[in-house]
């Protein structure tokens, strides 16, 4: 049975934050800082993890991911 993580990043030199969902997420983190070649969180290096949620449903895991990308929920990551 897999764990799905919804986790938030976030870039002190930029001020972002990136959400998303990952089975992996060391080396999605990793993937972000380090592999990938083009994308958004590229521009943005270095990111640090400052939040992550366990999730045994996938579902479960992206609609927690879209409440976080929502206004409202922009609103309370930011609080956190």
């Amino acid at each position: 049975m897999s764990e799905y993580v919804v986790y938030i990043l976030y870039s002190k030199e930029f001020k972002k934050n990136y959400t998303g969902v990952t089975t992996y997420l060391i080396s999605r983190v990793k993937s972000h800082n380090e592999l990938a070649n083009k994308g958004w969180t590229k521009a943005y290096r270095p990111w640090m993890v400052i939040h992550i949620e366990v999730f045994n449903s996938k579902k479960e895991a992206l609609k927690r991911e879209r409440f976080f990308k929502s206004g409202q929920g922009r609103v309370e990551k930011a609080i956190a």
